[in-house]
């Protein structure tokens, strides 16, 4: 698969490896050449986010990147970090807080919350935040391995 990044992911966590209040964070840079890359995948044009003469007439102001661009954060934390490869959501809620904008440092933050062991799911608390601001909140449930 050409085009794809190399995973730098860790040995995958199997579920008897999980524990409550695990955490796991990356943390991003938002660039503009993340924003347009974020476009040409979702097909999400608003011109919120490229156009900053239009951006300034919004609540915002200024220009502000795609609220899923940070959620993909945390997607990248799951299949990378915690519970690591082989992990699939099964659900996901969010609440964007506040924008988030071209060169913030976006650090996405997962912590587990929950445990099902008789179905494998774990249950965390997802957060994107920029310093210590709260942008984007939710909660997720993931299907983990058995066996790492």
């Amino acid at each position: 698969m050409s085009g794809l990044p190399q995973s730098s992911a860790q040995t995958p966590t199997a579920y008897a490896d999980l524990a409550l209040g695990m955490v796991a964070t990356l943390t991003k840079t938002v660039s503009e050449e993340d924003i347009v890359k974020y476009a040409e995948v979702s097909g999400d044009i608003n011109p919120v986010h490229f156009d900053e003469a239009y951006a300034a007439t919004t609540m915002f102001k200024t220009r502000i990147a795609h609220g899923m661009l940070s959620a993909g954060y945390i997607s990248a934390v799951f299949g990378t970090k915690l519970p690591g490869p082989g992990a699939i959501y099964v659900a996901q809620s969010l609440k964007f807080k506040a924008p988030v904008r071209i060169g913030d440092v976006v650090t996405a933050r997962v912590e587990i919350t929950g445990l099902t062991p008789e179905k494998n799911l774990a249950t965390f608390r997802t957060q994107c935040l920029v310093g210590d601001k709260v942008v984007i909140d939710g909660e997720a449930t993931l299907m983990v391995p058995e066996h790492a």
